[in-house]
């Protein structure tokens, strides 16, 4: 059985990063993941990744996957497509279990498994899914230039989408299921000078309806119990995120809402072999080009650590 040097866990920006640059640096590296791409690889038009003003999600996975290729077989290994089941750590570092019932072995972790999206679960919502409904509205929300959007969401990520939104759609409707938002009371403020934005608390969201795309949504107060039908051409969902830190949730310190807790300086864990970068950290923000730069960050100190031991 290899042992390697370094296991990069994960096929989006960070592991792509990380995978590339490991191999630059000649460390002797795997990279293990499912698929390429991470959570953009659904939207169709991805504008903020540098160098690329339009590119869609499965290109990019592509330009990924071929990025990392590139490197392949001198010291860098690929597993694709591979599902971890779990990861246990030794004194010698990482024996890493895969579906197929093979297991990997590594001194050190590279963590960039990111983060799933909470999905809305109302009828229509699933089959609408990029038809009009969409959990990105950094990467998709120039596509509905002046149209009338729903966001559904009441927290920061919510009112920031809508915020953006406001750049270029008709008018943004955001519904909130609880009493009271919970975004920063000034980003709230500021949102509601606008006279295209309106925010409504209270609401359950029965249905998302539309023909080939999206082109309404039902729901009720339920305070009053009135019923609307409220047309609309595109559905933007920020009901919040679930880091994918489930395997290492044992190894790592997390925070209060399971992303794991690292060093922002050199992107370390609180476990002296294990470094992350991406949507399953605990940084301010999660951006495609912020995980890619981060993962190059740990990639420079995993290299300064393994010619320290």
């Amino acid at each position: 059985m290899t042992k390697y040097q370094l296991a990069i866990l994960g096929g989006g920006p960070a592991g792509v990063a990380a995978s590339v640059y490991s191999a630059r640096k000649k460390i002797n590296s795997i990279l293990i993941t499912n698929e390429w791409g991470g959570q953009s690889n659904v939207s169709a038009d991805v504008q903020n990744w540098i160098g690329f003003p339009h590119i869609s999600g499965i290109d990019l996975a592509k330009k990924f996957q071929e990025h990392v290729e590139e490197y392949a077989g001198d010291s860098l290994d690929i597993k694709q497509p591979a599902t971890i089941t779990a990861i246990r750590q030794s004194d010698e570092g990482f024996e890493i279990a895969l579906s197929d019932q093979n297991k990997i072995t590594a001194e050190n972790l590279f963590y960039g498994l990111g983060s799933s999206r909470r999905k809305l679960t109302v009828p229509g919502a699933e089959e609408f899914e990029h038809k009009g409904l969409t959990y990105c509205a950094t990467c998709d929300g120039p596509l509905f230039t002046g149209k009338d959007v729903v966001v559904v969401g009441g927290g920061n990520a919510g009112f920031e989408s809508a915020a953006q939104l406001l750049q270029y759609t008709k008018s943004v409707t955001l519904l909130d299921r609880g009493d009271n938002f919970r975004a920063d009371q000034v980003t709230i403020d500021k949102l509601s000078k606008f006279e295209n934005f309106r925010a409504l608390n209270n609401i359950q969201i029965d249905e998302v309806y539309g023909d080939t795309f999206v082109q309404g949504i039902k729901y009720r107060n339920e305070k009053t119990g009135e019923q609307i039908d409220l047309p609309a051409q595109g559905i933007f969902v920020e009901i919040g995120m679930i880091p994918n830190t489930e395997l290492v949730a044992n190894l790592v310190d997390l925070d209060e809402r399971k992303h794991i807790k690292i060093d922002p300086w050199t992107n370390k864990t609180s476990n002296g072999r294990i470094w992350a970068a991406g949507d399953c950290t605990n940084i301010k923000y999660h951006q495609n080009n912020i995980a890619a730069g981060d993962a190059v960050k740990a990639i420079e100190n995993i290299f300064a650590s393994i010619h320290a031991q």
